[in-house]
């Protein structure tokens, strides 16, 4: 959970590799480990840590700067590109060491430009990675069994690596940053394109919503609230620390992992009601009331105030809806439903006085996609939730869903229908009708060559060495050989 108010997209997914036209790879954390260099011995190699005994010792293949790429991180990628099914070209041995060169060019260049990423955002996008890979394996005692590894271990193994694609991630969108191109660019180029190479534009989608929250027990409330007065009296009592419980209770498992805390953050990007608290807190050694948001319940402890942002941290309970307030909250909005096809009131009028979702209450029900260009009503099905793309896939234009269950995205479970506004089947694209999408793909192919021009420039004043196994490679770029 993230207590903020917008949804944020989640840029990068771990599961696909950085091609290596874009100068990318897998992110691989380089864990300390006891290494052999038997090309020659060079003192700026850093050369920390150790290894059990019982390990094979590892070997230093290239260098580039004063970093070291290990046999090992190359037996790492070809091994996670088998299980995810990535193709590293005809020759793998030499394509997956650039690949780990370049990206430690990105990196070294982001260090030096003093370019981070924030806590929060690292831990949010493992635990995305993590839940993605459980509704894949069915339960997360599936994928524990499957990966021979606990869901903690996973986010330790995940934690750098997920940190250093995300570094290159903003490294690249520095570089390109002031790439442009004009309509007549993209006129040009789609003249130019032959009938094979035109782009297909995937079928997109515009969908209204209501939503009813469950009704929850107020037995199922005191519960909850009479656990999280449980926690601040321990803390009080000296028995353990707030950290500690959020630990092993916050139902908020992206802070969890940091014994609840959050880092720094401004009013505007927190819960109202949970800023309202957490701002008006002042001792670091008191733990404050219990507080209500969107998200759940919550006890907060302050860390520490910069000028207009705090740091703090919270344990997160969330009452749970039982079945029975399920099913009544599916009948009120089957018999809604009726009403709306007989025409008592439309659609969008139903949303407007009895949805729950304050996202799209205000808007007719019509959901919102945040994109790397901005704010859209269009969707493409990937880009949907999975309960919600599984009802729109069938549907007509104008057709009223069944009401189902979902999750939303405060991680809380709902009723819902939905209304397809409209549909745009898949097709190849038009300069008329599809130019933002020409012009993405234009504005993409610069942005790849302004990348490509500053890893070329970038190989020339860098010192690279490498074992003599692999100068005979067929590189995609020129000047590793030294």
């Amino acid at each position: 959970m993230k207590i903020k108010q917008s949804i944020i997209s989640v840029i990068a997914v771990l599961s696909v590799a950085i091609t290596a036209v874009a100068g990318g790879g897998k992110s691989f954390s380089l864990q300390s480990r006891k290494v052999t260099d038997t090309t020659r011995t060079d003192s700026s190699i850093k050369q920390e840590g150790t290894v059990p005994e019982n390990s094979i010792i590892d070997e230093v293949i290239w260098v580039v700067g004063d970093e070291p790429i290990l046999r090992s991180d190359v037996e790492a990628m070809r091994m996670q590109g088998l299980a995810e099914g990535i193709s590293f070209g005809s020759n793998p041995d030499c394509a997956i060491p650039e690949q780990l060169a370049v990206q430690k060019l990105f990196l070294h260049q982001a260090q030096i430009d003093s370019i981070d990423v924030p806590e929060a955002d690292i831990v949010a996008g493992v635990n995305q990675q993590i839940n993605r890979w459980i509704e894949t394996a069915g339960s997360q005692e599936k994928l524990e069994e499957y990966r021979k590894q606990s869901v903690n271990e996973m986010r330790e193994q995940l934690h750098d690596e997920f940190k250093n694609q995300q570094l290159i991630q903003k490294m690249k969108q520095k570089i390109v940053e002031n790439v442009k191109v004009s309509p007549a660019d993209v006129r040009a180029y789609f003249r130019n394109l032959s009938e094979d190479s035109i782009p297909f534009v995937p079928t997109e989608v515009e969908v209204q919503i209501l939503v009813q929250a469950p009704k929850i027990k107020q037995a199922e409330i005191n519960r909850v609230k009479d656990q999280l007065r449980s926690f601040t009296q321990r803390v009080n009592a000296g028995e353990t620390t707030f950290a500690t419980l959020a630990r092993l209770y916050s139902e908020d498992t992206e802070s969890a992992r940091q014994g609840g805390e959050l880092g720094y953050m401004g009013r505007g990007l927190l819960d109202p009601a949970f800023a309202s608290v957490a701002f008006n807190l002042t001792d670091p050694k008191k733990i404050s009331k219990i507080v209500e948001s969107d998200f759940g319940y919550h006890i907060i402890q302050l860390i520490d105030k910069r000028g207009d942002k705090i740091n703090c941290r919270h344990i997160l309970l969330k009452p749970k809806v039982s079945s029975d307030e399920i099913d009544a909250a599916v009948h009120r909005l089957d018999s809604i439903s009726n009403d709306i096809r007989k025409g008592k009131f439309t659609f969008e009028q139903a949303v407007a006085l009895l949805s729950d979702d304050k996202d799209t209450r205000n808007n007719q029900g019509l959901m919102s996609n945040s994109t790397a260009e901005g704010m859209t009503s269009r969707f493409k099905m990937k880009e949907l939730s999975t309960e919600v793309a599984r009802v729109v896939d069938t549907m007509k234009v104008g057709e009223l869903s069944a009401p189902f269950r979902m999750i939303n995205n405060k991680g809380k479970t709902v009723v819902a229908i939905v209304k397809l506004k409209s549909r745009t089947e898949g097709h190849k694209a038009t300069i008329t009708e599809d130019f933002q999408v020409m012009k993405d793909v234009v504005l993409n192919k610069e942005r790849e060559k302004a990348i490509n021009n500053w890893v070329a420039e970038k190989i020339k004043h860098t010192y690279v060495r490498m074992s003599d196994r692999y100068r005979n490679c067929n590189f995609q770029y020129q000047g590793w050989i030294k």
